[in-house]
């Protein structure tokens, strides 16, 4: 079957890959320049064709693309991020969220349904707060802005506070607005978080664990599950790797049990950096695996296919993009393809 993967990349271009899970072949099929640093790209919620991505840089940009049936792009749209270095971004319910690392912010743009997609009008909610890391948490720095599945809600994981906002509109202005927040122990650094019931896994960047914590509706406050280290035997603090991605595809007929998919980025291993798969039943936190992936600083993975299949693993600083197959019911990871051409991928977009 043919699948197609939009890259985002530290370069200058998006790229459009074409994966044949039969042949198991991988390419690149077509390259659209759009800045510096387009980080990060997210869907139209509402126009299967349209796609946004961040310029990653100090005067942030907003950039709308085009997509054709093959993955081909084309620029439609361009504004200001409202701030600088945005590292991510999400369009929710009429609105797309952008989190502007540099500034501590984050921006909603509101969506239309024609060209360019976008309009000027803009809110900014201003995050306030640091942490104990005197390298990286000087200032908040949002690393996600991400929608509950299941309620009006959107998470913002501070790495430079050591905590997880919580969103919720506004009855009377529209605006969202803080209304709680998950705490994690100082210096640890929130990057991403990922759902499954009522628990919120957070990967933490700066200390290399993962968390749980169960969060029922707001105004309800949060409870701490359980946290353990990404790896089965984690380096000597201080290190040089950086938890990065944390996933959580749903369960299906295929894949019916639930598990969660870690990226350890920079892992000294002559292997590369390694893929942590935990298994999260009945709230537990238990690591059953650890896939070697050849590559180096995995920054960014997605799973796609039907059932969650396949999952595209690139390397930030070096082996270019990989994808995987998942085997043992979600237990393991295989690898089917492989191009080393991409550079410095950081983020993906199955079409």
């Amino acid at each position: 079957m043919a699948h197609r993967i939009l890259v985002a990349t530290y370069t200058d271009r998006v790229e459009t890959l074409f994966f044949d899970s039969e042949a198991k072949s991988l390419s690149i099929t077509s390259s659209l320049t759009v800045g510096h640093h387009p980080s990060w790209i997210t869907p139209h919620p509402d126009n299967p064709a349209i796609w946004f991505t961040a310029l990653e840089q100090e005067d942030g940009r907003v950039v709308v693309i085009e997509c054709n049936e093959d993955g081909k792009g084309k620029v439609v749209g361009e504004l200001s991020s409202e701030g600088s270095e945005p590292c991510t971004l999400v369009a929710h319910k009429g609105d797309l969220l952008i989190g502007n690392y540099g500034d501590g912010n984050v921006v909603v743009l509101p969506l239309t349904s024609s060209s360019p997609y976008l309009t000027s009008s803009k809110t900014k909610l201003t995050l306030n707060g640091s942490g104990t890391h005197e390298d990286r948490q000087l200032s908040p720095h949002p690393h996600q802005v991400v929608p509950h599945p299941t309620r009006d809600e959107l998470f913002v994981p501070d790495l430079g506070d050591d905590k997880t906002l919580r969103l919720e509109k506004s009855p009377d202005s529209s605006s969202w607005e803080i209304r709680g927040h998950i705490s994690y122990d100082s210096g640890s650094g929130p990057r991403h978080v990922a759902f499954y019931g009522d628990n919120v896994y957070t990967i933490l960047e700066l200390t290399n664990f993962v968390t749980a914590h169960k969060v029922p509706p707001l105004p309800a406050e949060p409870t701490f599950l359980i946290s353990t280290p990404t790896k089965r035997n984690p380096l000597p603090y201080p290190n040089d790797m950086l938890a990065a991605e944390i996933l959580i595809p749903t369960p299906n007929e295929r894949f019916p049990a639930p598990y969660l998919y870690v990226s350890n980025r920079n892992d000294p291993s002559a292997e590369g950096d390694t893929i942590s798969i935990f298994s999260i039943a009945d709230d537990t936190l238990d690591l059953i695996s650890e896939v070697a992936t050849g590559l180096n600083h995995v920054r960014g993975m997605m799973f796609g296919g039907s059932s969650c299949e396949w999952l595209a693993v690139g390397g930030t600083k070096g082996g270019g993009v990989k994808v995987f197959q998942r085997v043992e019911g979600g237990k393991n990871l295989e690898q089917v393809a492989h191009d080393s051409s991409v550079q410095s991928p950081t983020g993906f977009a199955w079409l």
